[in-house]
């Protein structure tokens, strides 16, 4: 944002020969306006970093939405372990991802596989990044290895949980970030030349590069482990181990849902931006709210999809059911919520419902087991978003968010390029994830280091790795030191007697 520029020369001839310097008067002139202009400029700056810095927040706190989700979907005995977890990759991520996983995805200039600066955050702020881009891209790498702890809860190894959570925000998810969101990413939209079939990939939040890496993830990780004991009977049928708490789930839902209104239209990273001329009504600001829109409309209807299709196969009206459908349908609007229409929307999170219920189906035939059905819901939702944009996303959106020269949706009258560019999406990080994360997952189980004992998992990992319940049925302090409290009723006194 500035004004236009200031000829001083033409300005002097304009102030006439009466003025007494005019070439004086239109410097003083001049100058004001390009002081003014600075402000200006100044001001464009803050507001954008001050919505992407908000964003970030947004962001983050879907941490806290992922561990009420997984608190609650875990049995009481493994609360305090989930949540630990949680936790843990939040702080790694920020470690590894400060040290490593930026450069990584990031640095600039670099080869279109990785990239080469900026680690430590060396030389940031740049003309191309400041803080607060760092501060954002760390909130979405911590969230891909969330969803991962999800798929392995209730039978893993602490250790584990470290190793792999730094592996993947520190190398894995930065690597797939760099190929299609940095500008020198072989697959990326926002490459100036060479772009993947002419268009690159269409992936504005991440239904690729974050969901279906956490999924994939996940899913080799729960496949390695296998399923928790008494997951299915000796006849080979499934037992639901349902988690303890449904206003967590509830809880950590609503919480997610408020924090992708970060994670969808924060994705923008600028909002002060025009579209033509400016003085219009209509700019980068609209398109943040359209987004923040097909997202409501895509969780919203996936979830009352999701609550009808499961009482017609189960006959239960069941709350945390419709939670997954709702996320199932958020994860699957991610790549395409900036450039689709509100009705478009619709039909995903419509879709999204079925691809999960029937992952869901297929996860119990093959004795998959995922107790938050993250690698379902992330990797097979987020599959359907790929595609799903490459079906509809609209010319003149495209246009507007990625440029003039990239490819709109199939069912759009865009051709098939965009299809094809996501289809190389989908089959490439499927690829990577399973070539890094599934070797991981496989040497850890080889020296021990993954799976619990069985032992342990009976009695629950919160007793026997982390020292007690997450919930304190009784007051140990009171046992402790002998002291009792009699029952209170119509003739006992109420005074509590001490045992000798």
């Amino acid at each position: 944002m500035s004004l236009p520029a200031c000829p001083a020369e033409q300005l002097a001839q304009l102030l006439g020969p009466n003025t007494t310097d005019a070439s004086a008067a239109a410097s003083l002139i001049c100058g004001q306006f390009a002081a003014v202009d600075s402000k200006f400029v100044d001001t464009a700056f803050a507001v954008d970093n001050t919505y992407l810095l908000f964003s970030a927040y947004l962001v983050f706190s879907m941490q806290l939405g992922f561990a009420m989700l997984c608190a609650g979907s875990v049995r009481a005995k493994n609360t305090m372990n989930i949540m630990l977890t949680n936790v843990l990759d939040a702080a790694a991520g920020g470690l590894f991802y400060y040290l490593f996983g930026f450069a990584f995805a990031f640095g600039s200039p670099s080869n279109g596989f990785i990239g080469k600066h900026f680690f430590g955050l060396k030389d940031i702020p740049s003309s191309s990044y400041d803080y607060s881009y760092f501060l954002y891209q760390w909130a979405f790498a911590i969230a891909a290895a969330g969803i991962t702890s999800g798929s392995i809860a209730e039978r893993t190894q602490f250790v584990a949980y470290l190793i792999y959570s730094s592996f993947l925000t520190g190398f894995v998810y930065p690597v797939v970030s760099h190929w299609f969101w940095s500008p020198d990413g072989w697959a990326s939209a926002f490459k100036i030349t060479d772009r993947l079939f002419s268009t690159g990939v269409i992936d504005f939040a991440g239904s690729g590069v974050v969901h279906m890496v956490g999924g994939i993830a996940g899913l080799w990780g729960a496949l390695i482990e296998g399923p928790r004991m008494g997951r299915f009977d000796h006849a080979g049928r499934a037992v639901a181990l349902r988690g303890h708490s449904a206003s967590l789930v509830v809880l950590g839902t609503f919480l997610l849902w408020f924090g992708w209104y970060g994670f969808n239209p924060g994705s923008f990273n600028k909002i002060l931006l025009t579209y033509g001329n400016s003085g219009n009504y209509y700019g980068q600001w609209s398109a943040v709210g359209r987004t923040a829109v097909t997202t409501t409309l895509a969780g919203s209807t996936a979830a009352l999809t999701t609550l009808f299709g499961k009482r017609v196969i189960s006959g239960h009206w069941n709350v945390t059911d419709v939670c997954n459908g709702l996320l199932g349908g958020f994860a699957a609007i991610t790549a395409g919520c900036s450039v689709v229409e509100p009705w478009a929307a619709i039909v995903c999170g419509f879709v999204a419902s079925i691809v999960l219920i029937a992952c869901n189906k297929l996860a119990e035939k093959v004795k998959f087991d995922d107790p938050l059905e993250a690698a379902q819901l992330h990797g097979g939702c987020g599959t359907w978003g790929v595609i799903f944009t490459a079906l509809f996303a609209k010319k003149e959106y495209v246009k507007e968010v990625y440029g003039l020269g990239r490819a709109h949706g199939l069912l759009m009258g865009g051709g098939g390029k965009l299809l094809a560019a996501h289809v190389i999406q989908i089959l490439v990080i499927a690829g990577w994830v399973s070539a890094t994360m599934g070797p991981l997952f496989w040497g850890l189980n080889k020296l021990k280091l993954l799976r619990i004992s069985s032992e342990d998992e009976l009695a629950g990992m919160d007793m026997t790795r982390h020292g007690g319940f997450a919930y304190a049925y009784e007051d140990d302090e009171t046992h402790k030191h002998g002291m009792q409290l009699r029952r209170v009723g119509p003739n006992a006194s109420s005074t509590p007697t001490t045992d000798e």
